[in-house]
């Protein structure tokens, strides 16, 4: 991806998201049809600036684990590179960007024949939960332009969304505008996960626990032995499909007729009921 485009004048063409060599229409808040849905994002708010050759689309949405904002880079040729900010990161994303505008009005005309030499005039960053961000103000041969990179967890590759430095003002306000209306709390939810169970099984304990993290909801099922433990983890996304498959079995085994006695587990609701 170019840093950055800062020839003016250019007509940008309607947005289309290319993914996997195929492009479609994007909805206008920069999301391809139909991913909303999917995802079980509501959208609350979107706007959309023209900055030369580029559109950036600022959405925030909800989900059930809070609010947050999707910050979209579209170039002319339609290629979109996307941030996602909690609303407090936003906040200090524009608190950057008010010092780095405040410093790029100090600087004189660009001087092709006196770039530095990693063509960085100022830097920051934004520590994110398991996210970081990197804010650069560079210069090249065709201008300045603040560039954004964002690092995923486990190192994942970066996402990147570079602001030609005479619209990084006119960010600052729509972004601003946005966080007085929505606030800077990321309003994250607390839902209340279901009790663990446990059961037995001959010598074997099997423990079936809820729990989340900043990844979702997953079960944990472990198997307990007096010198022997091991554990799996499923995520939420799973639940249906593997209530599908052991449904499935069953149905395999009740055909073929009743099991054996002695075979079917008892479980320590079970036995307290029967006390």
């Amino acid at each position: 991806m170019a840093d950055v485009e800062v020839e003016g004048g250019m007509k940008a063409e309607a947005p289309q998201e290319v993914v996997n060599g195929h492009s479609g229409p994007i909805s206008p808040g920069g999301e391809s049809m139909g991913s909303e849905q999917q995802s079980g994002e509501q959208e609350l708010d979107s706007k959309m600036l023209q900055i030369q050759s580029k559109r950036f689309y600022l959405d925030v949405k909800q989900n059930r684990r809070g609010r947050f904002m999707k910050v979209a880079e579209v170039g002319a040729g339609g290629r979109k590179s996307r941030l996602l900010l909690s609303m407090s990161n936003a906040a200090e994303f524009r608190d950057h960007l008010i010092d780095f505008t405040e410093f790029y009005e100090t600087l004189g005309q660009p001087n092709p024949d006196n770039v530095p030499e990693d063509g960085k005039l100022k830097s920051s960053h934004i520590v994110g939960g398991t996210r970081r961000y990197y804010l650069d103000l560079k210069e090249n041969q065709r201008g300045r332009f603040l560039r954004v990179s964002q690092t995923q967890p486990r190192g994942g590759p970066r996402s990147q969304i570079a602001i030609p430095a005479q619209g990084m003002d006119e960010f600052k306000n729509t972004l601003g505008a946005l966080l007085e209306t929505y606030g800077t709390d990321d309003h994250e939810t607390t839902v209340e996960l279901p009790e663990s169970k446990s059961m037995r099984v001959e010598n074997k304990m099997f423990y079936f626990d809820i729990g989340q993290n900043n990844r979702g909801t997953y079960m944990r099922v472990s198997e307990v032995r007096s010198n022997f433990r091991t554990a799996i983890t499923v995520p939420e996304r799973a639940w249906t499909r593997l209530r599908d498959i052991i449904s499935e079995y069953l149905d395999k085994v009740e055909d073929e007729g009743p099991a054996e006695s002695g075979d079917a587990p008892q479980t320590t609701e079970d036995s307290q009921s029967h006390a």
